[in-house]
């Protein structure tokens, strides 16, 4: 066991936020904790960590543990290079490689009644480099710097770095780190879909436990064996991951609620028998029997229900025509720099689009740029778009919500302005704040329902997710897929793109490439296709065809690349042979002198050999 909660309760200002609740995480466990917004998910982190202390009840960790805590949208600090950052994880290897360096340099010099000792210390730091893997410590750091999206940035200094990076640079030195237990809170954040899945596939071969909050469908259901739900203060166990909980969650509510009625039955009859019969001489007794199990019975709590999710309609009025966006040729540029060349797109009535790719490809950028008619862009007769922004750029802080989403909507009366916040979630205690008091989830519905009110047949959507629980979400999707107009969306949320999307346009490499079907068949496609020098439909990033000569260079690259990766398995198995031939022989002074100077060797190659594939990949 790692973790043990056992009734705890804590509050601020004597309100309870968690209250009498008991859990336990085991070794190597993969665990989801669920809740919505405000429900005290952090909290309960932080009573894990130790960060606060309950009011009531205990909190047990396993003597020693190494705990790993990402805290959303908190980043790391350093004054050192990405790659410097990473290497501090390891400080202890380079300890003991500069030790067994030094080792290996007093024993060329050595006397022979000093080699037996000098041989067993050497035998002693091989065995513990062997152990900890320590000459691949730099192998490592590339991979998952790699996998989170730095290549290119490892001399980059840490603290240039803007908030979302430094956010994946701290989960990154996390992974480099190993804990045992480690914790992340919406760990998502800030990572693109190709990251997102190379996170998933490293985290699935992790060997510790893992406890993790996420707005993230497809991840939790990936990863996750076990939910936590955190609800009213309370806490509930379902095995599974989050698809399975669904499931359970709904058996469980109904069981409670059915339990409940049928003693609120019994009840009810025994206290009837009581009034009627209580005052009878021939049936007091029986009467009695009845009072006395009515005070023996332990009364169920009358069951609570979350908040119904918030209600979405989008409805339009006249139809556009076929071709909603035409844009056949275009430049599109992000503060001068040329995102794509020579680009086209278009949308048709009833397209319902994802605009995929890596952070900083331009997704957000093309979809403002295709928001707006020009001599690149045009739009259809009778197209009216609806966008939402996920920077709530339109919204003034300083304005009350209710002004917020009348300003645009003038002839919206109160009522009908009240009754739209209403469904979308923003009760009538909260349309009288500031814009700027409320929460993310909150100004992200208020966003929402001003798209529902301005009845666009056409709705571009950048991340419109974001800060939404997973209710809202799922409410959000069902809205959309009801809707029979036009979408064009951005999103990370891979569960919300296969929901709605039946059309998905890439930005990979500086070009544009539209496919249309399904999210999971555009995977399939994704996961089945093999980039091969002799394709010809491949283009460069101006998307032009690549010449003989192009790719010719590029066969000759991947098979250099295909070499030294050859050679390095080599290298390493030769490796691992001559550490055991060094503790079999390692009495043998003449024997550890050779063995040492071909290691040696061997780690010289394999360095240069490094270095050269970190400029061909």
């Amino acid at each position: 066991m790692l973790v043990s909660l056992e009734n705890v309760t804590f509050g601020y200002q004597g309100v309870p936020t968690v209250e009498n609740v008991s859990f336990s995480i085991h070794e190597n466990e993969r665990v989801g904790l669920l809740g919505g917004n405000g429900e005290g998910k952090t909290t309960l982190l932080k009573l894990i960590l130790g960060e606060l202390n309950p009011d009531s009840g205990s909190v047990f960790l396993k003597n020693g543990i190494r705990i790993g805590y990402l805290e959303q949208n908190g980043g790391l600090e350093s004054d050192s290079t990405v790659f410097g950052a990473m290497k501090e994880v390891f400080a202890e290897d380079e300890r003991i490689l500069s030790h067994l360096a030094a080792a290996e340099a007093r024993l060329a010099q050595a006397e022979e009644r000093e080699l037996p000792a000098l041989s067993s210390e050497i035998e002693n730091l091989h065995k513990r480099i062997a152990a900890r893997d320590s000459y691949h410590v730099d192998v490592r750091i590339r991979t998952v710097l790699g996998g989170m999206g730095f290549d290119g940035m490892q001399e980059q200094i840490v603290s240039t770095m803007s908030g979302g990076e430094k956010t994946r640079l701290k989960l990154a030195k996390l992974l480099l780190e190993d804990p045992e237990l480690l914790i992340l809170d919406e760990p998502t954040n800030h990572l693109d879909l190709k990251t997102l899945f190379w996170l998933e596939d490293y985290l699935s071969g992790l060997k510790g436990a893992l406890l993790v909050v996420s707005h993230d469908r497809y991840f939790l259901d990936k990863l996750t064996t076990r939910t936590l739900e955190l609800e009213f203060g309370r806490v509930t166990s379902y095995k599974g991951n989050y698809t399975k909980y669904r499931g359970l969650k709904a058996e469980h509510d109904k069981e409670q609620q059915r339990l409940y009625e049928k003693q609120q039955e019994e009840i009810a009859h025994l206290k009837d028998y009581v009034d009627r019969n209580l005052v009878r001489a021939t049936t007091a007794k029986s009467a009695l029997s009845r009072v006395n199990k009515l005070e023996r019975m332990d009364i169920l709590e009358k069951p609570r229900h979350a908040p119904a999710p918030p209600r979405f309609r989008f409805e339009y009025g006249e139809k556009p025509y076929e071709n909603v966006i035409l844009a056949p040729r275009f430049d599109l540029y992000a503060d001068r720099k040329l995102l794509l060349k020579q680009a086209s797109f278009s949308l048709a009535r009833g397209d319902k689009c994802a605009l995929t790719g890596d952070n900083g490809t331009g997704k957000s950028t093309l979809l403002k740029f295709l928001l707006q008619e020009s001599g690149a862009v045009s739009h259809a007769k009778y197209a009216k778009i609806a966008y939402y922004d996920q920077e709530n750029a339109d919204l003034d802080p300083e304005d009350r919500v209710l002004d917020a989403f009348r300003g645009p909507n003038p002839s919206l009366s109160q009522t009908d302005a009240r009754k739209l916040l209403a469904g979308a979630g923003v009760d009538a205690e909260d349309v009288e704040k500031k814009v700027k008091e409320l929460s993310g989830g909150l100004k992200a519905k208020l966003s929402l329902a001003m798209l529902e009110a301005r009845r666009g047949n056409v709705l571009f959507l950048d991340e419109p997710t974001n800060h939404l629980d997973l209710p809202a979400r799922e409410s959000l999707e069902s809205a959309l897929r009801e809707f029979d107009g036009t979408i064009l969306f951005v999103s990370h949320d891979r569960r919300f793109i296969e929901a709605i999307a039946n059309k998905i346009a890439l930005i990979e490499d500086g070009a544009l490439t539209v496919f249309r079907g399904s999210y999971r068949e555009f995977l399939d496609r994704q996961n089945r296709e093999t980039p091969s020098p002799e394709k010809k439909e491949e283009k460069t990033p101006s998307g032009n065809y690549r010449s003989k000569e192009e790719r010719a260079r590029e066969a000759k690259i991947k098979a250099r690349v295909k070499e030294i990766e050859t050679r390095l398995g080599a290298l390493e198995a030769e490796e691992a042979e001559l550490n055991a031939a060094l503790i079999a022989h390692a009495a043998d002074y003449l024997q550890v002198r050779a063995i040492t100077e071909r290691l040696e060797a061997l780690r010289a190659e394999s360095d240069a050999l490094y270095e050269e594939y970190d400029t061909l990949i």
